[in-house]
């Protein structure tokens, strides 16, 4: 399958507002250097724990479901990059990078894939439910499109307690038909909640494509019949998803309600680590690996303005490896949760 055109922009500080629906490309947005190697380290930081966890679930030491983020980094560290200190994250199950990006501890999340009573909801939660409040990151949520409905109850509050804070409220394409998704639209708009729609179009759900089981494909119309603008992004560049957010969280700040950034992005592993993904080719895969990683383009881009040696990237490298590897030490070897806490956290 042919990677998706995005439209050319111009310089980025004199780009004009997106119109509702358009698609945010990245040929002219820029990074300074600072801001590429931020991009660089976080990405990487999130393949190689996603690399390791997918190691230790196929060694048996992580059980239940697991589904890696790989290939999609570029979406949610570009996001991060716009939101500021208080803004809230919700997402789906595919969420181990957004933790890593909102600076969740490695050594707690790979903890709490292992069941250990060191993982951030002390073992008792596994691959798809981790939470922090402190982190603003009100979890991964297994029940397709569910967490649309509590992502925008968290604008509500925030309209209700009239801070400028913004939910960040992640789900998939293959979500993007639930009926609570359009439930949740329908109330945004009404009430002009402050809450950032992402779909992270990775183009096949659990395993069917978009063009077998969608009508509209164009998921950033998703909300054009309750007035909510939208727009495409090429969600495998970190620049355009970034440029994409600040102009999403702004317009939520303004008191202008709901926005829709639907993230072209693509997962290079199966759904779950038990999927072998035979519904596609090889060779697409291949492709958009060579063609479109998210961390090659940064690591091209750094060599080419001179930014970074090839030397100082494998020591962004290194690093990252090393805290890895610390993160899947401690989660093998810290302690499972005690009896006791079947019955903690509990609301009855």
């Amino acid at each position: 399958m042919a990677p998706r055109k995005t439209a050319s922009t111009s310089s980025r500080k004199t780009t004009a507002k997106p119109a509702r629906n358009e698609t945010i490309g990245s040929n002219s947005l820029t990074f300074t250097k600072e801001e590429e190697l931020h991009a660089y380290r976080e990405m990487l930081m999130i393949r190689r724990f996603e690399e390791k966890a997918g190691q230790l679930y196929g060694m048996g030491v992580i059980g239940g479901f697991c589904h890696l983020y790989i290939g999609q980094e570029a979406v949610v560290v570009g996001m991060q990059m716009a939101q500021k200190d208080g803004d809230q994250v919700i997402t789906s199950y595919r969420d181990h990078g957004h933790m890593i990006a909102l600076g969740m501890s490695a050594r707690g999340v790979m903890a709490e894939l292992t069941g250990r009573r060191g993982g951030l909801s002390k073992g008792k939660g596994g691959s798809m439910h981790m939470f922090s409040k402190e982190k603003g990151f009100y979890g991964g949520h297994g029940i397709v499109g569910g967490q649309v409905s509590l992502g925008t109850g968290l604008a509500f509050a925030n309209k209700y307690r009239g801070n400028d804070q913004v939910s960040v409220t992640y789900f998939g394409d293959g979500a993007a038909n639930q009926g609570q998704v359009y439930e949740s639209f329908n109330m945004a708009a009404l009430w002009k909640l402050p809450v950032v729609y992402i779909i992270e179009n990775n183009r096949y759900a659990m395993g069917t494509s978009t063009v077998r089981s969608t009508a509209q494909s164009n998921f950033s119309k998703r909300g054009e019949g309750f007035g909510i603008p939208g727009v495409q992004v090429d969600g495998m560049d970190v620049r355009a998803v970034k440029a994409a957010a600040e102009e999403a969280i702004a317009h939520c700040r303004a008191g202008k309600g709901p926005y829709i950034l639907e993230m072209l992005t693509y997962r290079y592993r199966g759904h779950s680590m038990s999927d072998p993904a035979k519904y596609r080719s090889k060779d697409e895969v291949q492709k958009m690996r060579s063609e479109h990683d998210p961390l090659e383009q940064v690591k091209a881009r750094l060599l080419e303005q001179g930014w970074a040696s090839e030397d100082d990237l494998k020591q962004i490298d290194k690093e990252v490896r090393d805290i890895v590897a610390d993160s899947a030490e401690f989660a093998q070897n810290d302690a499972e949760p005690d009896v006791s806490e079947l019955y903690t956290d509990i609301l009855l």
